[in-house]
């Protein structure tokens, strides 16, 4: 089986072109074994790029675990690169359908012929806490969950609930620690109040318009960088009193460029998108 390893900003996945070739038959398994760091190619999941009715590809997600998950932003735009790299749809605006809907592309093409930079309609955020989904409980008429003072396990955070199409808690913090991400955010993300579990997302406020993330990731453990989280950060700061609506959000494997628009209510992601090798996988 042919695959390409790309990332963006970082955040890593083992994709698998199945417009010219067979799409593997246990995608949670393969998964599992092929973005292992030590035995497999290494990476925070499997993408399958997949033929549409909708679209021009369908992006198939999953995490590290084998968790099938519904959108990934950092994903999608490295799904638009290989669509338009590798001649599967040669046009600088492409749809993609994705588990959380079909999303619109809007790309950047380099002096060398190739995808540098991809724009990204994230859509319309959900903001309603049971929709997210969360149970954690809010005095709002609108269900909103807006900086609301949560404990875990015996400290006690300001959450804001998002979904970017996949379920996030924003929790903005002065230091976006060891101890908080990779000691507080498996239990946050396993936590009951979220049925789904949870993307969680540590943040540090540099200026109204500048953030500094850290994302305990769903399935995957700590990832260099979230779109969805990214996005879903975007909207807590505005929905928190923390940021405007338009921001440069600083990850840990590059910066996205984030604004969640007052007229339409759609959160635009701007952010590289990389190729970074191809080869074979065995199949037997």
């Amino acid at each position: 089986m042919k695959f390409t390893k790309m990332h963006g900003a970082g955040n890593d996945y083992v994709y698998v072109d199945c417009f010219s070739q067979s799409a593997p038959e246990n995608a949670p398994e393969l998964a599992r074994q092929i973005a292992h760091r030590h035995f497999g190619v290494g990476g925070d999941g499997l993408i399958l790029i997949r033929p549409s009715d909708s679209a021009d590809a369908r992006m198939q997600m999953f995490n590290a675990d084998g968790s099938e998950s519904e959108m990934c932003g950092n994903g999608i735009r490295c799904v638009a690169k290989f669509v338009y790299d590798h001649g599967i749809a040669k046009r600088d605006a492409l749809k993609i359908e994705t588990g959380a809907g079909v999303l619109d592309l809007a790309l950047s093409v380099g002096s060398d012929g190739l995808v540098d930079q991809v724009t990204v309609d994230m859509g319309v955020p959900e903001l309603v806490g049971p929709k997210v989904p969360t149970t954690i409980p809010t005095a709002r008429d609108d269900q909103r969950v807006i900086a609301v003072p949560v404990e875990f396990a015996g400290r006690t955070l300001e959450v804001t609930c998002v979904s970017m199409g996949n379920p996030h808690c924003v929790i903005f913090v002065e230091e976006a620690s060891d101890e908080l991400v990779l000691g507080l955010g498996p239990k946050i993300e396993s936590d009951p109040r979220f049925p789904n579990r949870i993307n969680v997302e540590f943040v540090e406020v540099l200026s109204p318009t500048e953030v500094r993330q850290r994302t305990w990731e769903r399935g995957s453990g700590e990832t260099w960088a979230c779109g969805t989280g990214a996005s879903a950060v975007c909207v807590a700061g505005v929905l928190a009193g923390r940021t405007e609506r338009k921001i440069l959000n600083h990850l840990l494997g590059g910066d996205l460029t984030l604004e969640w628009i007052e007229q339409s209510d759609h959160v635009m992601m701007t952010g590289p998108a990389t190729e970074v090798f191809s080869g074979e996988w065995p199949t037997r």
